[in-house]
């Protein structure tokens, strides 16, 4: 365990996972390669809480929230983070930052993660996932129902956000390609959502551009295929026997050509709609919450929507998994 580039009163352990097969250029092409990792990221604090959260970071992405997190001890969490194999922290020479064919390849790092956690003893244990974090936490808990005791989702990728052609048709055809052409770029990122949150191009936030890039992020067929059948399972419903809750913006903002209104306070990456479609499909008990003025990471949104998100997530908590 060593101190993290978030500074003092963070440290990050590595967590060592099984070897996966992926090489510098194809699946088949491991020589020298090293093994894939996972990195728990926790803040330290003094006393001794009987809680906790653990944060699953979305595409292109990493756990840089300090302020959120923040919250969430001043709350009574102790407060985890994990950047997944070939994420931020977890990124080695050698291996495609976020490559994946397989979402539940997670299932070992999130495991990893969470037996770490719960060595110190936790009462209960949060599951707090935002994006792709929190599609993958969904199909997580979903099979590993005792994990946790309850799941949080920030703006989940529970769809693609696309027209119904790519979203029925094109999907199918995605599906036959991938099998083929694992690396077939078939997308590129957006930026204007990247450059309007990150410090160098105007936004309020600093992070590392090497670990969340704003520009030149390819999506691969064999990654947008895994996503799709994910997002094909919760279509068809889960049965998560935790309480789930589920926060979204107000509104999404344009696709394409977002507005600085839309980047201001708009999900300008996602369907909102979709969210509240497929939210109640997760199981019995799921909250929808609705953030006016949130970004797509509520947590980074301004102010006003920031306490908001953090207000609905802590009141929720309070009533649905109150302390012991």
């Amino acid at each position: 365990m060593t101190e993290d580039v978030l500074g003092p009163g963070w440290v990050a352990r590595t967590l060592p996972l099984a070897p996966d097969g992926v090489g510098r250029t194809h699946a088949r092409t491991t020589a020298g390669a090293p093994g894939p990792v996972a990195t728990l990221v926790h803040r330290t604090e003094t006393g001794t809480r009987r809680r906790a959260v653990l944060y699953l970071h979305g595409f292109t992405d990493y756990f840089f929230q300090a302020d959120h997190a923040q919250a969430w001890t001043a709350h009574g969490y102790d407060f985890y983070a994990v950047d997944l194999r070939d994420y931020g922290r977890s990124i080695r020479p050698g291996r495609t930052p976020g490559w994946i064919t397989d979402l539940t390849t997670y299932d070992e790092d999130v495991t990893a993660a969470l037996t770490a956690v719960r060595e110190h003893g936790y009462d209960q244990v949060v599951l707090l996932g935002h994006s792709t974090g929190g599609l993958i936490a969904a199909l997580y808990t979903d099979r590993f129902p005792d994990a946790v005791d309850a799941l949080v989702l920030n703006s989940p990728w529970l769809d693609l956000n696309s027209s119904w052609l790519d979203r029925v048709v094109l999907t199918r055809v995605l599906d036959a390609v991938a099998m083929w052409v694992p690396r077939l770029k078939v997308s590129t990122l957006g930026e204007a959502y990247g450059r309007h949150l990150h410090v160098s191009t105007g936004g309020d936030w600093d992070y590392d551009l090497a670990w969340k890039p704003m520009v030149d992020v390819p999506v691969y067929a064999a990654w947008l295929r895994a996503i799709r059948r994910g997002h094909a399972r919760v279509g068809r419903g889960l049965d998560l026997r935790v309480p789930v809750l589920v926060c979204t913006s107000g509104r999404s903002g344009h696709r394409s050509r977002p507005s600085a209104v839309d980047l201001a306070g708009a999900d300008c990456v996602l369907n909102v709609a979709h969210m509240h479609a497929r939210g109640p499909r997760l199981g019995p008990d799921v909250r929808m919450a609705t953030i006016d003025g949130g970004r797509h990471d509520l947590a980074l949104s301004a102010p006003p929507a920031r306490r908001a998100y953090e207000e609905a997530v802590f009141s929720w908590l309070s009533r649905r998994l109150p302390a012991r």
